[in-house]
């Protein structure tokens, strides 16, 4: 069964025409304009629609650049921190040095059969790298000295006291040791 396309054609020419209920037109228009009316944007929304825009273009823009960026950055601060640490100048304080096996404190190695002057006397000694001693400061004991003969003996006895010096990393340093003197004894306090 085919049908001859003239006949469809004339079929179709002769059905009656359509024609739109009288207020569709009218209709139509006032369902635009409220559409319309619907859709204007105030400033907020148009200020938060270029908002969202910019940051869709942030992140769709960004994002790849983002683990490079930190990597970069990263990479920076570590190597700076490498660089500078080892660099940065410290203050070396003596005062609070921590005491190790790398240094060494002064002490005495043999006593001279001099004697002491008689009674008790402390003194610091400066003692230099070779282990001799440079000056004395007397600090308990100064009204004993006041006779030639005990300052002399007091001095005797330093000047042919042996003493090893203090060492820093196993190199002798200048250092300073405080000796009390009894007419029987010698007591030694680094």
């Amino acid at each position: 069964m085919r049908f001859d396309e003239t006949r469809i054609a004339s079929a179709l020419r002769s059905l009656p025409r359509r024609l739109p209920p009288p207020g569709l037109t009218t209709s139509l228009r006032i369902l635009a304009s409220r559409e319309f009316e619907r859709r204007q944007l105030t400033l907020w929304d148009r200020w938060m629609d270029r908002f969202a825009h910019l940051r869709f273009l942030a992140d769709t823009m960004m994002r790849p650049l983002a683990l490079p960026f930190a990597g970069g950055l990263f990479s920076a601060v570590a190597l700076f921190t490498t660089f500078v640490v080892p660099t940065y100048p410290l203050r070396a304080d003596n005062n609070y040095d921590v005491p190790t096996m790398l240094t060494t404190v002064a002490f005495i190695k043999s006593t001279a059969p001099i004697g002491a002057p008689g009674g008790d006397v402390i003194v610091d000694v400066t003692i230099d790298e070779q282990g001799r001693m440079v000056d004395y400061i007397v600090i308990s004991g100064a009204a004993i000295l006041t006779d030639a003969t005990r300052r002399r003996r007091l001095e005797n006895t330093l000047l042919f006291t042996e003493f090893v010096p203090a060492t820093s990393f196993g190199v002798p340093t200048t250092s300073r040791i405080r000796l009390s003197l009894n007419s029987s004894s010698v007591e030694v306090k680094g």
